[in-house]
């Protein structure tokens, strides 16, 4: 998978959220890299302060999530698998800006 129909892949992971999501994202960056220098192996990770710790009075830096690329595509050969890997790896990420644990998202089949 090249680079396009990677990006391409993160976009229609995105594009499946529910309506109601799309507008709480507006603030997040949400980038594909190569790899997470401290931590090669992760596929994703989430950079922010989740909207259900969230006040109103303090500032925060808009939030990030970062997709992979790397790991991901070392996973496998099959683009139908590689596309679902991607598209756990998102929503894996979105969830945590939703405040989501990792054993919630675990229990969910999302870990």
């Amino acid at each position: 998978m090249n680079e396009a129909e990677f990006d391409q892949a993160v976009e229609a992971a995105l594009d499946e959220l529910p309506e109601w999501v799309l507008p709480r994202l507006e603030n997040v960056a949400i980038l594909v890299e190569e790899e997470d220098t401290d931590e090669p192996d992760i596929l994703g990770l989430y950079i922010g302060v989740p909207e259900t710790i969230r006040g109103h009075e303090e500032p925060f830096e808009p939030a990030r999530i970062l997709i992979f690329r790397r790991p991901l595509l070392a996973m496998t050969n099959d683009p139908k698998v590689l596309r679902e890997e991607i598209r756990i790896t998102v929503l894996h990420e979105v969830a945590h800006h939703f405040g989501i644990s990792e054993e919630r998202l675990e229990e969910l089949g999302y870990g």
